[in-house]
């Protein structure tokens, strides 16, 4: 049984590595680009993404959130970094920095949201990052890590519509868990320990995890390991939300 299932996992792997090498067709999309802060006076919400450092950056993203209210001319970084917990009680990070960027990486958008209800969204973003369960906690493979963070906050607002990649390893990490909404916060999901497991939802569509090696199709395109996605992210950048009537 371990044979057949090594083979697989290889030659998935190989699949991938070919079609990063001649099909990266969204690395470069320039629709995907951030919003000037200095220049854009409404709130906005936008979920990034960008291969991490090292060797990993082969097979996985770093993923996070930005956040700017109205009025304010800069952006609220929401992020897990695990090496924080060398020296820290929490890997979850809260700072200002450039929203599209990791370490000198560029990065891709996968949501966005602006506008009038936006704010809410913000204040709603803020409460989940801090009581994300596994602050304390940082493992790589299968998770809890920064996926699985993206991923918490994305099932708390699931306004933002976030339709994450095969390459956020750890968004399927649902700890003891067996069932739950899938990772854009819609439809459902099964996942054991984010290594086995099936989601479905609109926003998602369609996805296949094997060893946290994810298989899928949705309408942003369809999803490799490795590759991520061929396709490119529906942005959707209205949210309409009922604001409170003031008397």
């Amino acid at each position: 049984m371990i044979r057949p299932v090594a083979r697989f996992v290889g030659c998935s792997s190989l699949i991938g590595l070919l079609a990063l090498a001649g099909a990266s067709v969204t690395a470069g999309n320039t629709d995907n680009v951030a919003v000037d802060p200095l220049v854009v006076t409404e709130p906005v919400v936008q979920v990034w993404g960008a291969r991490t450092r090292g060797a990993k950056g082969i097979f996985g993203v770093h993923s996070w959130i930005a956040v700017k209210p109205a009025g304010e001319s800069e952006y609220t970084v929401y992020e897990v970094i695990g090496w924080r917990l060398r020296w820290a009680d929490t890997a979850v990070v809260v700072r200002n920095r450039r929203p599209n960027h990791w370490f000198g990486a560029e990065g891709e958008l996968y949501a966005e949201k602006r506008g009038p209800g936006v704010d809410s969204l913000i204040g709603r973003i803020d409460q989940a990052a801090r009581e994300y369960p596994y602050a304390k906690t940082y493992t790589v493979w299968p998770g809890p890590n920064s996926n699985t963070f993206t991923a918490w906050i994305a099932r708390a607002v699931p306004e933002l519509e976030v339709d994450l990649p095969a390459t956020a390893i750890g968004k399927d990490y649902i700890g003891a868990d067996m069932v739950s909404t899938a990772p854009s916060g819609k439809g459902f999901q099964f996942s054991l320990r984010g290594l086995f497991g099936v989601a479905a939802s609109a926003v998602d569509g369609l996805e296949l995890n094997i060893l946290s090696l994810n298989f899928g199709v949705s309408a942003s395109g369809i999803k490799l390991p490795i590759v991520g996605r061929i396709g490119t992210p529906r942005l959707s950048g209205a949210v309409a939300i009922e604001e409170p009537v003031t008397p």
